[in-house]
This record gives C-alpha cells, structure tokens and sequence, in this order.
C-alpha cells in the first residue's frame, strides 16, 4: 500500500506542472476578450490557442457541423494573404497555424520559436479579423468534409459511437458530432459561414492562452492592441434548451466487419458538477489500463475482447459515460453480457483501496501527459477559462481526484450507471437471424 500511495503522489505531481513556480497571468481587456499568459522560460517554443465559445453544442440539426466549416476556411485567406501565404508566415515563424471546430469551442491555434511570439499573435489577429472566405476554398473544405464524414460513417468504431451519440441525446445537440451532418455541411453556404462568424466572434466569447517562452506583460500588452479591433456582435448562439433523452432500447448496426463493436451508453455529470471527478476515477476503475477490471477480465481471463476502455466526454452538460470493447463477432453476444455484468458487478462490490489508489494514479498519469507541450497547455487554458472552469481547473481538477474515496466511486457508480443504452455494431448473421 505505501508503494501505491508513494506512486499517486508522484504522479500527482507531474499532473500538475503548472504550479512548479510557473507564473500564469489573466487579463481582461478593454474589450472584454480574456487574455491567459503562461511564462515558462524553460522551453523554446511558444503556443497561442484562441477559442470562441462556439461549437456544435450551439448548432442545430440544420446548422451542425457549421462551426468547424467556418473555422477550416478561416486559415484558408485573409486580406493580406493567401492559403499559400499563410501556411508560408507561420513556417517562417518555426510553427504551425490551424483552426478548427469542436462541441464545446472552437480554436484558432499557432506555434512558434519563442522569439516570434509578437509575429505569432499578429498572424492570430489576422485570420480573426481579416478572412475572406474564398469561395473557392469553401468548396475544398466541403469536399473534404463531406470526404471525412463518410469515412467515418464507413469506420465501424466512429460509426458505433455517432449511433450512440444519436440514442443517448436524441434532439440534443450533442447527438451529432462537431463534424456535422452530411445533410447539413452540403447545404450550408458561403454566406452562412460569413454569417455565424460574424455572430459568433465577439470579445466577450474569446480567450487567447499563450503558453512558452514568452514576457507576460508585453503579451498582454501586444493583445490589447492586435485585438482591440474585434466587434462587438447581437444575438450570439445561446446553448439548447431540450434535455437529452436516451431511447433505452437495444440498437443493433448490421454491417460487413471484421469486427463487432459493443458500447454501453450512460449520462454522466458535467465537467463542473460536484461528482465530475468521481465519475471520472470511476471510468478509470472500469476501463482505464492494463489494470481495469474490462481488460483484466473481459480480455485476459476470458479473451471476450480485442480492445477495450471507457470513454468519459468533458462537457458542460450531461456528459456521455461509455464502457466498449472489440470482440469477433462469434463473442458479440457473450461480450455485451460480460460488458453489462462488469457494471452491475462495480454497482454491487465496492472497490478496495488499492484498487482506487490506481486509478487515481492513471488518471493523474492521463492529466499529466494530456499537458506535456506548450500547444497542450494552451488548450487547456483557453478551454476551461472559456468554459467557466477557470484557467487553474486541472490543477484544482487533481486535487479533487485525489480526494476520491471508496464511497465516492460507490455512489456515482449507484447514481448513473443505471439503464444502460446498448449498441452493438456487427456483420448480419447469416440466413439473416
């Protein structure tokens, strides 16, 4: 046991690099845009992410996949340059430049040497406030949106967990993935795109993290000027209303595969909820590492499973809790009632200590290594500030995880791992029974 406790501590540790004496700086400016700035002198690269409170957590099922449309198209011209000339500034700077759309936001993002940081920022500032959205450009984008969306409908796994996405949340928004919809990305136009990105980008929306090698005064300083110009805008998207409504009902997806996906679907508290942390530790117990009672029972002892885990979504609203697992499908029916009896054995058993004092561990071990880059940091900066978590959430988030009891896991495990949502994906029997 004092080997575990040791490990957890370490780990929590390294989960937790930001407050090894590394000075963050929040700012609001004149505007109300929200700067961040990470000084850590000790790497030589700096990363910029800037999001907007946008996603397809605000889009309808005619609009979905709207916001990672317009965000694609963004980096693809401005009144200064070309897709060419921007790809080009940014390798100038020794980095990258990239924009996309997720659920809960959307990113513009860059890199750089650290020296280029100001260069860095005014390339920002640009594509903000000075795209062109060619026309030709929206079309590529289309063309290769539409490219994805179908390889992901023809790829059992995505195809299994948009399916649960649809029976989980049902009129919800969150039923649909911040690609979109294939319907919805043919039919959305040139002016459409110009439209949301004018209702969407408004000062009081948007966080710029910086994270690197970088001054934090003349950081903020060099925002208030770049981005003193970005309007501001009526009638932002609002999030939804509906409630989510699982159909619980049995969903079987018959197509050619090689193998069956079997995924349970369960509603989990928020990313800010009170029990966010126990839930996640939960998922940890149950699927996360060699060590969880899905691998070590439904894969080594029984050999039920290719591939197993647990994925658990951060979102601001009921967020999706899902057990899966990879079987032949000859084992697709004993591996779902292998899946449905892990749970309900983890509703039944409480755990032990060592058991939570893994978990945790690998849990700190994944926050750890999810913010081991200056790009990463800046993520997760922006994206919990904007969200209303605050720019420190890992850290508090790992504290919280720490604090986890046995009787903790016990209750989420009773409060939400309740009428499951089965999917399973496999190829159709044959003689069609």
């Amino acid at each position: 046991m004092s080997q575990i406790l040791l490990a957890l501590l370490l780990v929590f540790a390294l989960a937790s690099p930001v407050l090894a004496d590394v000075p963050v700086t929040r700012r609001v400016l004149a505007n109300g845009m929200v700067v961040v700035v990470r000084e850590d002198p000790g790497v030589g690269v700096v990363a910029a992410s800037l999001q907007v409170r946008a996603g397809s957590l605000f889009e309808t099922e005619a609009t979905a996949g709207v916001t990672n449309f317009m965000q694609r198209v963004l980096v693809r011209g401005t009144e200064k340059r070309s897709t060419l000339g921007l790809l080009e500034a940014a390798e100038e700077l020794g980095g990258s430049l990239e924009a996309s759309g997720d659920v809960e936001t959307a990113e513009i993002r860059g890199t750089a040497i650290a020296r280029q940081w100001e260069a860095l920022l005014g390339l920002l500032a640009e594509v903000l406030l000075e795209p062109t959205f060619p026309g030709a450009e929206v079309e590529r984008e289309r063309r290769l949106l539409l490219g994805q969306l179908q390889t992901r409908a023809d790829n059992p796994f995505p195809r299994t967990f948009d399916t649960a996405l649809r029976e989980m949340y049902g009129a919800h928004p969150y039923a649909w993935p911040a690609l979109g919809r294939t319907e919805s990305v043919r039919q959305l136009t040139r002016d459409a795109l110009i439209a949301h990105y004018r209702r969407v980008y408004r000062p009081d929306r948007i966080v710029l993290a910086v994270s690197g090698n970088v001054p934090r005064t003349a950081v903020v300083a060099a925002a208030e000027r770049l981005f003193r110009r970005v309007p501001p805008a009526a009638g932002a998207p609002s999030a939804p209303t509906v409630e989510p409504s699982p159909r619980g009902e049995p969903r079987l997806v018959e197509r050619d595969a090689r193998q069956a996906q079997v995924l349970l679907g369960f509603l989990a508290p928020p990313v800010l909820h009170a029990d966010y942390a126990a839930a996640r530790v939960l998922a940890m117990v149950l699927g996360g590492g060699m060590s969880s009672r899905l691998f070590t029972e439904l894969r080594d002892r029984r050999g039920l499973a290719y591939s197993v885990g647990v994925l658990a979504t951060v979102r601001t609203g009921p967020a999706l809790f899902a057990p899966y697992l990879a079987t032949a499908p000859v084992n697709a029916d004993a591996a779902l009632a292998g899946l449905l009896a892990e749970v309900e054995r983890l509703r039944a058993e409480p755990i032990g200590e060592p058991e939570l004092a893994r978990a945790r561990a690998y849990l700190l071990g994944s926050l750890a290594r999810d913010r081991r880059t200056s790009a990463q940091l800046a993520w997760h900066l922006a994206f919990y500030e904007l969200v209303g978590a605050g720019w420190d959430w890992p850290q508090r988030f790992a504290r919280a995880v720490a604090a986890v009891t046995t009787d903790d896991v016990a209750r989420v495990a009773q409060q939400y791992l309740v009428r499951p949502t089965v999917v399973v994906l496999r190829p159709p029997k044959e003689g069609g029974g």
